[in-house]
């Protein structure tokens, strides 16, 4: 028995495109923040939605500075937190990651650099590759003032670049709760490092981490 079919039934039976094999798109050389987060010192928690969580946490789990990446769920109602339901994609809750980082080592906006550079494309809307629906929208929500202002003038800067053929459409999110998914979920590429998913749509993402954020890439991984 593999890896993968070691997950739990019920989770091989849903029909999430997170489950269908994919290919990765290309990564994008995305320059440094112009308006730097001035972050005070000791941990920092930031949340990001962009596409199927299990790629979003094999990217930040391999950044240097992060403690913890949490796949779950934001925007949304509690009670529709659980997979089968926010799968549906009428819940308003996405798909998103919760990172907790060092400011020290790696600030926000550096976590936006990579985000934009090799995790979502943010011209999508509603989708990112194959996986569609509102749950997978692209998606920032900044958790205080100075990350806001951080992600706002990155996504201008960005858009004044035009660094893709179509607009950006990635949306900076008021925070309304985040929701921790399955434990299933949790730790995902490193549990099931042979999962036709991971292997075509999330390692083509983390060998892009390193490829173009050298400084910032660590080959342990770090889960929640």
């Amino acid at each position: 028995m593999t890896r993968a079919a070691r997950i739990p039934l019920a989770a091989v039976m849903l029909t999430a495109a997170c489950h269908q094999p994919a290919f990765a798109e290309s990564a994008v050389a995305t320059p440094a923040a112009v308006v730097k987060a001035h972050e005070s010192s000791g941990p920092k928690a930031a949340i990001f939605a962009g596409g199927c969580f299990w790629g979003v946490e094999a990217v930040f789990s391999h950044v240097k500075g992060v403690s913890s990446v949490v796949s779950g769920y934001e925007g949304g109602a509690k009670a529709d937190a659980r997979y089968e339901r926010v799968s549906r994609g009428d819940t308003g809750l996405a798909e998103s990651v919760r990172v907790t980082y060092d400011p020290s080592v790696v600030r926000y906006d550096q976590l936006l650099q990579i985000y934009f550079g090799v995790i979502a494309d943010p011209t999508e809307l509603n989708r990112q590759g194959p996986d569609t629906g509102t749950q997978y929208r692209s998606a920032l929500v900044p958790l205080d003032k100075e990350q806001r202002r951080a992600a706002a003038g990155y996504i201008a800067q960005l858009k004044a670049l035009k660094l893709w053929d179509r607009p950006i459409v990635t949306a900076i999110e008021p925070y309304r709760g985040f929701y921790p998914a399955e434990r299933y979920h949790q730790d995902f590429m490193q549990k099931h490092p042979d999962h036709p998913y991971i292997v075509m749509w999330d390692k083509p993402k983390v060998r892009a981490l390193k490829r173009l954020f050298p400084a910032l890439y660590k080959a342990s991984f770090t889960g929640g």
